[in-house]
């Protein structure tokens, strides 16, 4: 939303005296009338009463108004006009020429002008609001939406202050203007939640045209037999494409001004908008916000407008009302809303409760699949950086790099819903999605690295690595680092220190090698020069020389490129063009584990291996190519691929279907047209920047390291003695987490605070990680 587009009152407004308007409806429409001028944000109205008593309205609008717009709107009132909608709206009238929109010259000014037919009735401010009113409130606006649906004039495709997706960025814009301390805190409590629980969720929800301003002075309400009844909507001018579920959230936010309960009554405009025009789940979710978003855009906006036209009474009328309903909603429970919303939907089967889970979890699935944090979390719906639980409760993600683009990007499932629907096969017959992917994908990586196996994980892919080294240099033997972890096939444990040194674990398999974790914090080299990466290069060459007088060469030499279960440890300058140059005159294979850092999460570079200044022999990639679909490749150079076709057919049934590869091809395009790799730099930088500030603060914290999205922070008792701090980081991450920021711990000594959260992640983010981290921190210590 540029500048330029934030609240502005119109250029060249009309100010037309009642003469020259009669003068002008008797020339253009034969009229004679007595008229009363009404008040408005924008336009100048009059009502018009003629001789014979038959009432209209004249709409003169700004010589500035686009009048497309004015096409629109009238197009809009005659989809509502039909009776089966059983809306009543005012329609646009023939001049005598046969215009329904004509021009009133005053001076040298021409101001686009309509006379529209008069709804009968009171306006909804005038009236008590009744249960009943707030129903057919919302039965009304669903049928509205429902005609709308058919409506695409483009001049609905505009970018609109009073549109809800900027809600946060207008109520920001003016809140300095809004007086009293009190007044701007609260409206600071509804933009936090607004960036939690909203703007994640904008990309996903159902768009359509809306009226969008069913506010208290444009329903139309009569009495029937049942009371009074929302039966007409007048006015417009506000009238966008934008997110369907906003038309609710102001016609919610002006039926409970100055209501006792909120929630409830809200929820009776839910339960009308429903009957009419279902609502999904996720819409239901973020509506107590946006109820709230849109009462902040209305205060926050008539104090910029107050300022502007202090003798402008229609600018301030709703603000008094407004602030006592914010009041009243900051009160409530957003849960609770939540759950009052879902049962007005008919929504109220939300699962079994997390204990409920937990115990049948522990009967019906292996006691070894952990749970994370002591009090396990229910998670129900995610968005870009954002997981939300059975409460409704937000909690910013920073810790799940599988979803790599963010939870549940609008672009990844639009993808993976379009081919789904066309056709899911396995890669035995033709088809354009694996072929056009694969040259995507490869396209990414130097050459010779340009042939691809596509399997459906990071374990598939270590495993099917280790079957090309083992084919390319007829060894078996593979030399690992210690400490790393490689994937959970049988294969993958037996060179994965991580587990098979860990609780459960045989130990060593005579076949596989260990060689020092190159850790420049901790490890027997200090540092980061290049030195330090050739001392521990060394120990893989001793390791080549010893195995080689033995039994002949090993097959490969298998490493992260950054070393993620070893505690989020960036390598020594020079350690893999040292350890390389070893394996390859040895006559072995180097395969680079990119699953956890590849795709552009270490900022400064496409591929982590890549920050190390070489080109590895085999490359493997996980489901974060894939968003966390069942995606993952293996790319290596022609020359092993060729040493693998021995004449054994290799075939992977669902590796490179034509979904996982729609999918894929998505990804790579999010990543490089949002530029995310660039917002990984950008981000870390800060992020990192904010947590070496609070070394100062916090003995617990002995190193904090990283590249771009993927960090380290590592807690010891001692910075001599460097005596990891594994008790205090994991009340540290469950503290977090009682915060609303999920992190986890890792290393062998269980003491690193592990951050690899979603691309998206960004600096307000990281920020709030610091923030928050510095205040656990303090409880823990205490």
């Amino acid at each position: 939303m540029t500048d330029s587009l934030f609240l502005q009152l119109p250029e060249n407004r009309p100010s037309v005296s009642e003469d020259q308007a009669k003068t002008f409806l008797s020339a253009e429409y034969g009229i004679s009338a007595d008229l009363t001028p009404l008040p408005s944000e924008r336009d100048q109205n009059f009502r018009v009463t003629t001789t014979g008593g038959e009432p209209y309205i004249l709409k003169i609008t700004s010589s500035a108004e686009d009048l497309g717009q004015l096409e629109a709107e009238n197009e809009a009132m005659a989809l509502l006009a039909v009776p089966s909608t059983g809306v009543e709206v005012p329609m646009p009238v023939a001049s005598i020429a046969g215009n329904f929109v004509t021009e009133i010259l005053v001076g040298k000014d021409r101001f686009p002008t309509r006379l529209l037919s008069y709804v009968e009735g009171s306006v909804m401010s005038d009236v008590s609001i009744t249960p009943n009113l707030r129903h057919s409130l919302g039965r009304m606006l669903g049928s509205i939406d429902i005609a709308l649906s058919t409506h695409r004039h483009h001049a609905t495709q505009r970018d609109f202050y009073w549109d809800l997706r900027h809600g946060a960025e207008v109520a920001t814009r003016y809140l300095a203007e809004v007086p009293g301390a009190r007044h701007r805190s609260l409206v600071e409590f509804f933009l936090d939640g607004y960036a939690t629980h909203v703007l994640p969720a904008l990309p996903m929800l159902r768009r359509g045209v809306i009226h969008h301003d069913a506010n208290d002075h444009n329903v139309i309400v009569r009495d029937d037999e049942e009371g009074q009844r929302a039966i007409g909507i007048i006015d417009f001018g506000d009238m966008v494409y934008s997110c369907v579920i906003f038309e609710l959230a102001v016609g919610c936010a002006y039926a409970i001004l100055s209501s006792d309960d909120p929630i409830t009554d809200a929820a009776s405009v839910v339960s009308g908008y429903n009957d009419v025009f279902p609502l999904d789940e996720l819409e239901l979710d973020v509506l107590y916000y946006l109820i709230a978003m849109r009462l902040c855009m209305s205060v926050t906006i008539a104090a910029h407008q107050t300022l502007e036209e202090p003798g402008n009474d229609y600018l301030a009328t709703t603000q008094s009302q407004g602030w006592q309903t914010l009041e009243r909603l900051r009160k409530c429970s957003p849960s609770t809303a939540r759950k009052t919303f879902r049962s007005a939907a008919g929504i109220t089967d939300e699962g079994q409760t997390a204990s409920e889970l937990v115990d049948d979890r522990a009967q019906r699935l292996g006691l070894s699949l952990r749970i994370s944090y002591d009090k396990p979390l229910k998670i129900v719906r995610g968005a870009a950086q954002y997981l939300y639980d059975d409460s409704g409760r937000a909690y910013l993600d920073a810790v799940n790099n599988v979803p790599h683009v963010g939870h549940c990007h609008p672009r990844v499932v639009a993808a993976a819903q379009r081919q789904m629907a066309l056709l899911n096969t396995n890669t035995r017959y033709l088809h354009d999605s694996i072929v056009r992917y694969v040259k995507r994908l490869t396209d990414t990586l130097p050459d010779p690295l340009n042939v691809c196996f596509l399997v459906n994980s990071g374990s598939e892919a270590n495993d099917l690595a280790l079957r090309l080294a083992r084919a390319h240099t007829g060894s078996r033997d593979v030399i690992v680092v210690d400490g790393a972890y490689h994937g959970n096939l049988s294969t993958l444990i037996d060179i994965s220190p991580y587990k098979f040194d860990g609780a459960g674990g045989s130990g060593t398999p005579p076949h596989v090698h260990k060689v020092t974790m190159p850790d420049p914090y901790r490890g027997t080299h200090r540092g980061y020069s290049t030195e330090t990466g050739r001392a521990y290069a060394e120990e893989v060459s001793n390791v080549l020389e010893g195995h080689s007088d033995k039994v002949g060469p090993v097959a490969a030499f298998v490493v992260e490129s950054l070393l993620g279960c070893g505690g989020q440890i960036v390598l020594p300058d020079g350690y893999l063009t040292a350890a390389f140059k070893h394996v390859r005159a040895a006559g072995g294979v180097c395969i680079a584990d990119e699953v956890q850092v590849g795709f552009g999460r270490v900022g400064t570079h496409f591929w982590g291996f890549e920050t190390q200044g070489v080109v590895p022999d085999i490359v493997t990639l996980g489901k974060p190519i894939g968003n966390g679909h069942p995606l993952a490749a293996v790319i290596t150079t022609p020359e092993i691929a060729a040493s693998f076709d021995t004449g054994m057919e290799y075939f992977n049934t669902f590796g490179g279907n034509p979904v996982s590869c729609e999918i894929g091809l998505a990804v790579l395009e999010v990543v490089q047209e949002e530029g995310l790799q660039e917002n990984a730099r950008v981000v870390g930088e800060y992020l990192m920047a904010g947590l070496r500030d609070l070394m100062t603060a916090h003995q617990l914290i002995g190193d904090v390291r990283g590249a771009g999205l993927f960090v380290g922070v590592e807690l010891v008792r001692d910075h001599d003695t460097l005596e990891p701090a594994a008790q205090e980081a994991s009340l540290v991450v469950e503290g977090m987490k009682d915060s609303g920021v999920l992190m986890s711990t890792d290393g062998p000594l269980r003491n690193v605070l592990k951050i690899k959260p979603p691309m998206v992640f960004n600096q307000s983010n990281a920020a709030r990680l610091v923030e928050t981290l510095d205040r656990v921190l303090r409880e823990v210590v205490s």
